[in-house]
């Protein structure tokens, strides 16, 4: 509870007012309200599968699907990725929400069913790609089950790693002791149930990579790799041996590289790929890698 004897520390009002200028990073596209705030078409490719995204975590879930399916051979699964730019508010427009009423990247537009069929969340848009195309989800009822309990552990387990400590940790107007504190305890536990469930098995789900891989992977993969929040050394990355093991042998398939430089606008211009309409366009960018 706040304390009156602690002028630093915050006592509610009695009714929560909205302010513009509360600060942080993401202030000026943070807001309490839904709906759209202008006009804005999406444009719509040539291939079966629209993507509107951008390369954050839950964007790359979708792309390494995408590219997955196509490595395995399924024609189906071209898509066209256009960049929805957040820091701009692109996902506010009318096209956007229209797909998403939650304004939230990735959204698909899958223009082969009748009518155009739209899917929003990360985990909605792996699972329905899974099913449509028979592919990454177990069949057999036991192991599909394991698959869908990894996939809704890291749909409520991220917010915390994302929204909690990453927002904290590094985007927060200022730095904090309690919710730092806070959020590292529970992403350190985090850690520890992926790890005890990495010691006894290739993959999250058991012995195949499965959807649960997908989208775990671009979070708890790329935070021990220091790829999100440079917070590695911080939370004693390397003390989770199983996880970073499990992490360096997924960051090295094919179509892991190829899925997350697409709608990437940021790092090592090498690794960067703002829109995808074709495999040639990731090809120009890794060439041989």
């Amino acid at each position: 509870m706040p304390s009156k004897n602690n002028p630093a520390s915050y006592t509610p009002p009695a009714v929560w007012k909205w302010d513009k200028q509360s600060g942080g990073r993401f202030t000026s596209i943070n807001r309490p309200i839904a709906g759209a705030t202008h006009e804005k078409p999406l444009p719509i490719g040539k291939h079966p599968l629209q993507l509107y995204s951008l390369g954050t975590p839950n964007g790359v879930k979708a792309t390494i699907m995408l590219e997955e399916l196509l490595a395995l051979g399924h024609a189906g699964a071209e898509y066209d990725a256009f960049l929805i730019n957040i820091t701009e508010g692109d996902q506010f427009g009318s096209g956007f929400v229209g797909i998403n009423p939650n304004s939230k990247i990735p959204a698909l537009l899958d223009t082969s069913a009748q009518p155009a069929q739209r899917v929003f969340e990360s985990g909605s848009i792996l699972l329905y790609l899974a099913e449509k195309f028979g592919e990454l989800l177990p069949s057999e009822p036991a192991a599909r089950t394991e698959t869908l309990n990894w996939l809704f552990w890291q749909m409520g387990s991220a917010p915390y790693l994302g929204g909690g400590f990453g927002h904290f940790y590094c985007y927060a107007p200022e730095q904090w002791q309690y919710p730092i504190d806070r959020f590292t305890m529970e992403i350190k536990r985090q850690l520890d149930v992926l790890n005890r469930q990495l010691k006894d098995n290739r993959f999250i789900a058991g012995d195949s990579y499965t959807i649960a891989d997908i989208a775990i992977w671009p979070w708890y993969g790329a935070l021990v790799l220091n790829k999100v929040y440079n917070a590695a050394e911080f939370l004693e990355a390397h003390t989770y041996t199983h996880v970073m093991r499990w992490a360096n042998e997924i960051a090295e398939r094919p179509a892991v590289r190829r899925g997350r430089i697409v709608n990437t606008t940021w790092g090592k211009e090498e690794n960067q790929l703002r829109e995808r309409h074709d495999a040639a366009d990731i090809d120009a960018v890794l060439g041989g890698r």
